[in-house]
């Protein structure tokens, strides 16, 4: 075309480009199961094509207008093909929570996801077609010959999309039965849809003040001296799945350390069988420190959590953190963030293995009210943990016991067994770091606990899935299945009344996040109406009197 393209063929250009090449991690979904039909199952995943391609043809038509339509195509093309590079490179889909883990991603993550299968996705998905984009002559129409004309284009594309889907509607109802998060990777209304749905959850929480829980708790008497009060510490793991727990039968002892320590007699229990309340940091934080729950627990309504009930309660209360934030749990007590340190043999750039957060946890504690700490004390320390897709970032070289290890964070181009390797070094390292602390903890004299417990578990490829954040519904147990233990010392086995052989037997049975927000209250002895003994692990445990 001498003097251009016409502007419904350069849209039909970029549909098209759109319902194909950007949509490869679906189609490729898809076609497995279609192809395995016939010649009819593939002309049904033809007619999709057409029909996703139709769809954004009435989209563009409508929107993609006048001085909109250069910069418009290249944000399609880049939602498109950065999406599309995650979802085949590890198997992830794109949702509200996964839009949430990405407004949430600090720097030292993002620069672990930039890989050179990024960069080649980026060049080929995005820069080579958006520069064709927009260097491409298109004729002007007339203001009103242009809106008649896209109207009745897109009304013409949108009225035969339906028609072909209302064809292949059974097909189409039997394929999404079969795998509901199909529709999480149709591009780029998946990416839209999320980021949406999470910018007005974000903008209602944030309009309304927490609602207050245990108003009706009644203040925790305090100690005469400050070591006699109690002081539990929780540690908040990261990716860390049940699955490669040593301690929970895997065939790697991954926990060598925490075995010794049951074996010299340390009252540590490990829970056999903890899912988690999410399969992302995002969500499952929060949640865990809300009191109703997985299936009751609401992301936009804003509530305080454990953290201010203790508070509530008089006791010292402060979180330590070696990973992306609270989350918003933290956001009513004292906090440190560990990025910024350099400590030599711990510390390089802005990461931190996770023996930083014993090295800070005393002056942490040091520096709370002093009447709060003869009440008592809760420290949550938030780990790296298991952080991937640069599991081999997650550990000092004394503990790359697994070898060889995947070094890279383009996961897809290792070995199996390479990746796995990597990954059990850090949950090596975990065992380390619990053993430490727990040794530490031992010396004091008062009433002291520790509860470990992962935030959510990890795909390592099974399935071709790697990482985490698959919709919770349709998410494989390796991302919801999480190691959780227990260690208290005989101050507060004596404080709780405690039977230690029940509760080595309730340890065997189900358990999950919801019962965290319970037991940290049991714990301390806090009685509020929130507080639900039916979900304190020990309260079954406990002696009469």
């Amino acid at each position: 075309m001498r003097d251009g393209w016409r502007p419904l063929a350069a849209l039909a250009l970029l549909a098209g480009w759109l319902a194909t090449a950007g949509n490869i991690p679906l189609w490729s979904a898809v076609w497995p199961v279609q192809g395995g039909l016939g010649w009819r199952g593939a002309a049904v995943a033809l007619v999709w094509v057409l029909t996703l391609a139709l769809v954004n043809l009435a989209v563009l038509a409508c929107l993609a207008v006048g001085p909109l339509r250069r910069p418009l195509g290249v944000v399609l093309l880049a939602l498109a093909g950065v999406a599309s590079h995650f979802m085949l490179a590890y198997g992830i889909v794109v949702d509200a929570s996964m839009a949430a883990n990405v407004f949430q991603t600090d720097l030292r993550e993002a620069r672990d996801l930039l890989t050179p299968g990024l960069l080649l996705a980026v060049v080929l998905g995005v820069v080579l077609p958006g520069w064709l984009w927009w260097r491409l002559p298109v004729r002007r129409w007339s203001v009103r010959r242009a809106l008649w004309v896209r109207l009745g284009v897109g009304a013409a594309a949108l009225a035969l999309a339906i028609v072909l889907l209302w064809l292949t509607f059974q097909d189409l109802a039997a394929l999404m039965r079969n795998d509901r998060a199909l529709r999480f990777l149709i591009n780029p209304y998946n990416s839209v849809y999320a980021a949406l749905r999470h910018g007005v959850g974000q903008r209602a929480l944030a309009a309304q003040p927490p609602e207050r829980i245990g108003l009706d708790v009644q203040p925790l008497p305090a100690a005469a001296r400050e070591d006699e009060a109690p002081l539990v510490v929780l540690v908040v793991g990261e990716t860390a799945r049940a699955a490669n727990w040593g301690l929970n039968g895997y065939a790697r002892d991954t926990t060598p350390r925490l075995r010794a320590l049951i074996e010299q007699g340390q009252p540590i229990v490990s829970f056999a069988s903890v899912t988690s309340c999410g399969t992302n940091t995002q969500t499952s934080v929060p949640c865990l420190f809300a009191p109703e729950g997985r299936a009751q627990w609401n992301p936009s309504r804003a509530q305080e959590n454990l953290l201010d009930l203790l508070q509530r309660a008089g006791l010292a209360v402060t979180w330590l953190d070696n990973q992306s934030g609270c989350k918003g749990v933290c956001a009513r007590v004292p906090s440190r963030q560990t990025d910024h340190l350099q400590v030599p043999d711990l510390c390089r750039g802005d990461e931190c293995h996770d023996e930083i957060l014993l090295r800070e946890l005393p002056g942490a504690l040091q520096v709370l009210p002093e009447p709060a700490r003869h009440v008592g004390a809760l420290a949550v320390l938030h780990m790296m943990g298991s952080h991937g897709p640069a599991y081999f970032k997650r550990t000092p070289a004394a503990f790359k016991h697994f070898r060889p290890e995947c070094t890279t964070a383009q996961l897809q181009a290792c070995e199996p067994t390479h990746i796995v390797n990597a990954y059990d070094n850090t949950l090596l390292y975990t065992d380390h770091v619990l053993a430490e602390l727990i040794g530490g903890l031992a010396q004091r004299s008062g009433p002291t606990a520790l509860l470990y417990v992962s935030d959510h578990g990890e795909s390592l490829g099974e399935g071709g899935l790697y990482l985490h954040g698959m919709p919770y519904t349709v998410a494989p147990r390796e991302q919801k299945e999480v190691p959780m233990l227990l260690w208290v010392n005989g101050g507060m086995q004596r404080r709780l009344g405690l039977d230690w052989a029940c509760l080595q037997r309730r340890a065997q049975e189900p358990a999950s996040h919801d019962h965290v927000f319970h037991t940290v209250a049991g714990l301390f002895g806090v009685r509020s109406a929130v507080v639900d003994t039916e979900h304190d692990l020990l309260a079954a445990c406990r002696r009469a009197g």
